[in-house]
């Protein structure tokens, strides 16, 4: 098969999901897990935001069919607009958070820890400490610290310079560094 079948391939599976509501349905009950699943663990495992985005995600992949070039799996496709629609939540949390003059400025280092071997109750406590950061840290950790994004990728999508976006994940880092350690058992 070459990457041209492939492509038309890709393309074809999503206009026939769209084309009826069985092949809708279908669709939808096979990609909607995973993206419901990035959503969720990138926003800190909340249930509600996730389930909001989530719509948003799947509206906009109807309404912008027409530019899936059908170069990635519909399920990347998805995700990358998922992710879009995440970064537009946490630009608008922090927007009000400016407006509000909430936004609290906080100086850690967020320190590599390992993620596979988390128990339940440090997970719980991660994505606390995660909801307890201001809006742009918040961004800036998921999109570097979670998924990999380089800082370059992550300011174009918090709309922010390199430098400035460097800055809040140092700033972010600290915090979270911080958080951790203050909520961390002692051994």
């Amino acid at each position: 098969m070459t990457a041209r079948a492939t492509v038309s391939d890709s393309v074809d599976e999503l206009q026939r999901a769209l084309a009826d509501d069985a092949g809708f349905e279908s669709w939808y009950r096979r990609t909607l897990p995973r993206v419901y699943s990035y959503l969720v663990s990138r926003g800190g495992g909340d249930v509600a935001l996730a389930e909001e985005l989530t719509q948003q995600t799947f509206i906009a992949a109807i309404d912008q069919r027409s530019r899936y070039d059908g170069r990635s799996d519909t399920i990347t496709w998805l995700c990358g607009i998922a992710r879009h629609k995440l970064a537009d939540h946490f630009r608008a949390i922090e927007r009000d958070e400016r407006r509000q003059m909430r936004m609290e400025v906080r100086q850690i280092e967020f320190s590599q820890g390992p993620r596979a071997d988390l128990g339940p109750e440090d997970r719980t406590m991660i994505a606390e400490i995660l909801r307890s950061l201001p809006a742009s840290q918040r961004a800036v950790l998921v999109f570097v610290a979670l998924d990999d994004l380089p800082v370059a990728e992550a300011a174009r999508l918090l709309g922010k310079s390199r430098g400035a976006t460097e800055s809040l994940l140092f700033r972010a880092r600290e915090a979270f560094r911080r958080a951790y350690v203050a909520e961390s058992p002692d051994d």
